[in-house]
């Protein structure tokens, strides 16, 4: 037996839900978090604008010939959505990712939490969500708080997914599980499609959540609407990444993450600590006590149960080991909609006739909440949270590299691959494919051996073009090999890079281009050298 409906909202709470939104929109303007992730996926844009092809093989160490990263297997579409998208509108790719596709992207994200929240509070569903709203901006951070992913990453398939797809399968969800209607269904079955095309992660944390919500339904009985549900969200996405894997293959275990998180850190990375953590804690398992009753309370449980479990010492260990996938299990919080809990904390019910004091009393919930995550947290625009806020709507590249590498790309350069300060060569690709750098992160090397000659020559050039201390250059005839062996036809350093410059005139290279320092007599000039 389903819940009583939840009460349509307002004119004027609708209007201003969209008012947030529209506000979210306008700030991811001017927001910049400088990710290293982005170079995969913004390159990716890039390529599908540029060459107008979908690129099923590695596009940054080659021209779409060596095999894709098991990591990153050609699953999820956003990002030849947004390279398309630019192709149309005659954009660079970037412009239609930052400009375009992220503004449209953070109204859909704060909309698709408003109207869970409206779906699950029982009463003041616009304080809920204005403190669900509050949460997210204000506690942020470096690391891998819920805010994070919100405006800084929302261009990024796994931000859309967790700010988005979450808070939306819970409600469609309990759409079905209240009104058993198809249309319900059709939602799930196309919300599961478009989770799988924005992130691969989806066929990690979907069934965690979809397993958490159908086993609140069992134990009351209703099995069957538990495993259509259940099919419907999860057949797509799970075997879209099956056959993935079979094809392109498991990520290596030299590919996987170092780091791997316990509940400890899981958690304090995601929901924070002290009084923050506390708050995020009370809303993990409080929030079936607080939910409108029913089909809400029940699938607030499941959530609730299901990470509660997860968070256990050992268990995500356990799960790393019988799974291989520990390089994403400490994102396992995304299977709850946390904001919206922690928005249902100030919805609490008094004993009382007096309906003014309830009212009152949810208003200080929400201040004593918000001002909390104001004073003990770290906020989205803040330089902790590795944010700039910039007066006009810029890429979110850092502007003195943005405009080192535009510089390098409008050079008449030879043939062959292009060697740079690391920071430049990163933001090269998410300028074009036509440039070919010689590493565009390290950090997929792991993909190819890092022991390999393919790896070890782009790791030694990128020290030599880093200028690092004098213990760790290498010699001229490891450059020379190492030149050779990549096809290297410019190098451009820091002019005050004195060893890198002398070293590769006397190699034969010759200087031809020279860029200015951003501020006068100051460091951060640029020398370019072309193969003779």
């Amino acid at each position: 037996m389903g819940a009583p409906a939840a009460a349509p909202p307002g004119a004027w709470q609708s209007a201003y839900a969209l008012l947030i939104a529209g506000g979210a929109a306008v700030a991811s303007l001017y927001l910049a978090r400088n990710t290293p992730d982005d170079i995969y996926y913004v390159g990716r844009s890039v390529w599908v604008a540029e060459r107008d092809q979908v690129p099923l093989n590695d596009f940054l160490f080659s021209e779409n010939v060596l095999p894709p990263m098991a990591s990153q297997p050609p699953v999820a579409s956003v990002e030849v959505l947004a390279g398309a998208l630019a192709r149309l509108l005659s954009l660079p790719a970037a412009s239609a990712t930052w400009y375009v596709l992220l503004p449209i992207m953070a109204v859909l994200a704060v909309l698709a939490l408003w109207r869970l929240v409206q779906r699950w509070a029982p009463r003041r569903p616009v304080l809920a969500f204005t403190v669900a709203v509050a949460f997210l901006a204000l506690v942020c951070g470096p690391d891998a708080a819920l805010g994070t992913f919100h405006l800084p990453r929302l261009y990024q398939g796994k931000g859309m997914f967790v700010s988005a797809v979450v808070p939306l399968m819970w409600l469609y969800l309990t759409r079905w599980f209240d009104e058993r209607s198809r249309r319900a269904l059709v939602l799930i079955v196309a919300l599961s499609i478009t989770a799988i095309g924005l992130t691969t992660t989806a066929a990690i944390i979907l069934p965690l959540l979809v397993g958490g919500a159908a086993l609140m339904m069992l134990l009351v009985g209703r099995w069957k609407a538990a495993l259509v549900a259940g099919v419907a969200a999860l057949a797509y996405p799970v075997g879209v990444v099956a056959v993935a894997q079979l094809l392109v293959g498991s990520a290596t275990e030299a590919a996987a993450d170092v780091n791997v998180w316990g509940a400890e850190r899981t958690f304090q990375r995601t929901f924070q600590i002290g009084i923050v953590g506390v708050i995020a804690g009370l809303a993990l398992w409080c929030g079936p006590l607080l939910a409108r009753r029913r089909t809400p309370a029940l699938l607030a449980a499941g959530g609730g149960l299901t990470l509660s479990v997860l968070l256990l010492p050992g268990v995500l260990e356990w799960l790393g080991e019988l799974t291989g996938i520990s390089v994403v299990l400490w994102r396992v919080p995304w299977l709850l909609a946390l904001p919206a809990l922690i928005g249902l904390l100030c919805t609490v019910w008094l004993p009382t006739r007096l309906r003014s004091v309830r009212a009152l009393v949810g208003v200080v919930l929400a201040g004593a909440m918000v001002a909390s995550f104001a004073t003990y947290a770290t906020p989205m625009w803040s330089e902790r949270s590795w944010v700039q806020v910039h007066a006009e709507p810029v890429w979110k590249i850092p502007q003195q590299r943005l405009g080192i590498a535009q510089w390098i790309t409008t050079l008449d350069r030879p043939d062959g691959l292009v060697l740079a300060p690391e920071t430049a060569m990163r933001a090269i690709p998410m300028l074009t494919t036509r440039v070919r750098v010689v590493l565009p992160r390290d950090f997929y090397l792991v993909e190819y051996d890092l022991d390999s000659q393919f790896a070890q020559d782009r790791l030694l050039l990128t020290r030599f073009a880093n200028s690092g201390a004098a213990e760790g250059r290498p010699t001229r005839e490891q450059v020379a090999g190492a030149l050779e062996r990549l096809d290297v036809g410019t190098i451009c350093v820091y002019s005050g890079n004195r060893f890198a410059r002398r070293t590769a005139q006397r190699l034969g290279y010759l200087e031809f281009a020279e860029r200015p320092p951003p501020v006068p007599d100051q460091p951060g000039a640029v020398t370019c050298l072309r193969r003779a």
